[in-house]
C-alpha cells in the first residue's frame, strides 16, 4: 500500500474508509428485536449490551441462571420474559470464576429452572467455563465462540472483570466495552455482563464499571433486602426504556431462585451528593492519578472529562457543574496547576 508523508493514507484511501460510517436521512432501519423484558419495560434488544451488578453474595449469579432459563424456552422466569428470533435460538454462558465442577452445578440450576432433563445437554446451550485461562486468553476464546456458534441470540458473560487486566485503566475499560459493541452489532446478538458492585459504595467497579454504565442499554442492580438477608431485590440502575417496579426473590429449599409474590421492596433513599472538601487526601490522589494516566498534560475539556469519569470509580458521583466546581476546588488547592500553556498539570506535592 502507497503511503504518504507521516503515513497518511492516500486521498482515495481515506474516502474509502469514512464512506462506509456515513448515514442518510432517507436510510431505513427496523427497530431492534426486543430479546428481553421486565413487565413492560424493555430490558435487552438485539445489537445491544445490558449488564448486572451487585456486591458480594446479593445472588447475582442466581439472578442471572433464571435470564438464561427464560431464554431457554422462551418464556418468563422470575420477572423476565425472554423471547429470541427463531434463527437466533443458541444461548453462550461464560463464567470466568469458577471451577468446572461449580460450572456444573450452575448448569444443573438452570436446567431445573427450565424444567428441562439434567441427564442431558441442551443442544441450545454452550456453556465456556474460562476460570483457568490467562486474561489475554479469554477474551480471544469468547470472540471465538460467539463468531463460530451459528444462529446465536444471547451471551451471557458472568464476570467481565476477568477479561481485563485493570479494571481502573480507562484505555483497556474503553477497549473491553468497545468489543461488546462490535460484537453485539456486528453479530446482532444481545450481550448480558456481570460485574460486582464496589463494597463501601454502590457503584459499579472501577473505570470499566463507568464505561458499562455509559454504554449499557440496561443495568440491573442486585441487592440483599436490608431487613430481609434471605431476599434479594431487582431494581434499575439505569435503563433506556421506562423504568419498571423492583421485584424481589429468594432461594428455594431446591436451591432455585423464587419468585416472592406481593413483595414489595423499600424504595432505595436517595444519597446525598458527594463533598469535594470531605474526600480523603487519599482518595483525591487515587483520582488524580488516574486522571493523569492519559497524558501528563491535559486541556480543559479532556480534563473535565476525565475528572467526571475518574472520581466516579472512586465514588464520587458527578455531573458537568459540580466537576467544574471540582475543578475550581482542585486548582485552589494547587492539587491541579494551569501552566502558561493553558494545560492542566498534575501537582503530586499539594498540600492538604
Amino acid at each position: 500500500m502507497a503511503k504518504t508523508k507521516d503515513n497518511i493514507p492516500p486521498p482515495t484511501e481515506a474516502v474509502e474508509t469514512w464512506k462506509s460510517a456515513r448515514l442518510f436521512v432517507t436510510d431505513k432501519f427496523d427497530s431492534p428485536p426486543v430479546i428481553l423484558k421486565i413487565d413492560d419495560s424493555i430490558v435487552g434488544t438485539l445489537g445491544n449490551f445490558s449488564a448486572s451488578t451487585g456486591k458480594a453474595k446479593s445472588k447475582k449469579t442466581f439472578n442471572v441462571c433464571a435470564i438464561v432459563a427464560a431464554a431457554l424456552t422462551n418464556s418468563t422466569v422470575l420477572s423476565y420474559t425472554v423471547s429470541l428470533p427463531p434463527n437466533k435460538r443458541k444461548i453462550l454462558y461464560v463464567d470466568t470464576e469458577q471451577s468446572p465442577f461449580h460450572c456444573l452445578r450452575l448448569m444443573n440450576r438452570i436446567l431445573k429452572l427450565s424444567n428441562l432433563p439434567t441427564d442431558t445437554h441442551p443442544e441450545r446451550l454452550v456453556f465456556l467455563g474460562l476460570r483457568r485461562y490467562a486474561t489475554k486468553d479469554r477474551q480471544k476464546k469468547i470472540e471465538e465462540a460467539i463468531l463460530e456458534t451459528e444462529g446465536l441470540g444471547l451471551v451471557i458473560i458472568d464476570g467481565i472483570r476477568d477479561l481485563a487486566h485493570d479494571i481502573n485503566s480507562p484505555g483497556e475499560s474503553t477497549d473491553l466495552i468497545t468489543k461488546l459493541m462490535q460484537w453485539t452489532d456486528e453479530q446482532q446478538i444481545h450481550i448480558h455482563v456481570v460485574l460486582h458492585l464496589n463494597k463501601g459504595d454502590d457503584n459499579t467497579r472501577g473505570h470499566l464499571g463507568t464505561e458499562l454504565n455509559n454504554k449499557a442499554e440496561t443495568v440491573l442492580r442486585i441487592k440483599v433486602d436490608e431487613f430481609d438477608n434471605d431476599t434479594s431485590i431487582v431494581e434499575s440502575m439505569f435503563i433506556r426504556d421506562r423504568d419498571f417496579e423492583p421485584f424481589a426473590f429468594r432461594i428455594n429449599t431446591h436451591s432455585l431462585p423464587e419468585l416472592i409474590e406481593n413483595c414489595q421492596p423499600q424504595p432505595i433513599a436517595k444519597k446525598k451528593a458527594f463533598s469535594y472538601t470531605e474526600v480523603s487526601e487519599e482518595k483525591h490522589r487515587e483520582a488524580l492519578e488516574a486522571v493523569f494516566s492519559i497524558g501528563e498534560a491535559l486541556s480543559y475539556g479532556s480534563l473535565i472529562e476525565q475528572l467526571r469519569s475518574c472520581y466516579s470509580a472512586i465514588g464520587c458521583e458527578c455531573g458537568i457543574g459540580k466537576t467544574k466546581k471540582l475543578k475550581q476546588f482542585l486548582t485552589n488547592k494547587r492539587m491541579v496547576i494551569q501552566g502558561e500553556d493553558k494545560l492542566y498539570r498534575h501537582n503530586k506535592d499539594f498540600y492538604y
